[in-house]
Order: C-alpha cells, then structure tokens, then sequence
C-alpha cells in the first residue's frame, strides 16, 4: 500500500484542531466523549486521515472503557504497531501503515478470537455504513 506523506501544513489545514492533536500528535480524546465509543451500525471503520479501512463494525464490541475497541483489524496490512513508552509505561501503539495517522493501542485483553482489544480514538475514525460507496 502507497504511504500518504503530506507536510504538518497540509494535515494541520484538512484535520480538526483535534483530529490533529490525535492523529498526527499521538494525544488522546477523554473516554466517553469520542461519538464512534457507543456507536452500532454496520459498515468500515476507516482512518480518518486517508481512509484506508481499519477496523469493520462486526469485530467491534463494548469493553467498558469509553473508548471503541475491536477485536481484530480488517487486514493486518492496514495496521502496523509499535513500542510506545510514553507515561511510564509499555504500551503497543497501533497506527495506520498508509498514513502513520495515530489510532489508539492494543491490550492482550480482549475477547475471543484473538483474545486483543484495540482500543482505538474515535478522532482517528470515520465510519462507511454497510452498503455505501464512501471510501
């Protein structure tokens, strides 16, 4: 998959204020407050960055932790992961390969299959209904 490289100019001027700090700044959105956290349509939850497809609505489910969390990625290739130190602790970030847009991180707490949870920020998320041609 081709890399989407764009200046901190040009992500800055099409991502929200806060899209931005997430996605490009590896911040995080309050839990409870991201609009996809209780969301429950079916379709593609893609990067809202380039829209490569990331996660779809059947592997999501709810962890109680305010954020949207899923099971598995559509594909292992739309994701890469990456050691993340940050706050005193060791976490596995998880990022759009396409982009490097920052999603969220991934916890060996989740259910069945996998047994992860990918705890992803709604600001790094748009969302394809099921049936649409939105890419």
């Amino acid at each position: 998959m081709a890399g989407t490289k764009k200046s901190e100019a040009e992500w800055r001027q099409e991502l929200s204020p806060e899209q931005y700090e997430i996605c490009r700044k590896k911040a995080t959105e309050r839990a409870f407050t991201g609009k996809y956290y209780n969301h429950h349509e079916e379709g593609m939850y893609r990067c809202a960055c380039c829209g490569a497809e990331l996660f779809p609505s059947d592997t999501k489910f709810d962890s109680g932790t305010g954020w949207p969390s899923f099971w598995e990625p559509a594909t292992k290739e739309n994701v890469r992961m990456e050691n993340d130190t940050s706050h005193g602790t060791i976490r596995t970030e998880v990022m759009c390969r396409q982009c490097d847009a920052h999603l969220g991180h991934v916890f060996e707490d989740g259910p069945e299959p996998t047994g992860l949870r990918y705890c992803i920020n709604s600001a790094s998320l748009d969302f394809s209904k099921k049936g649409s041609s939105k890419k």
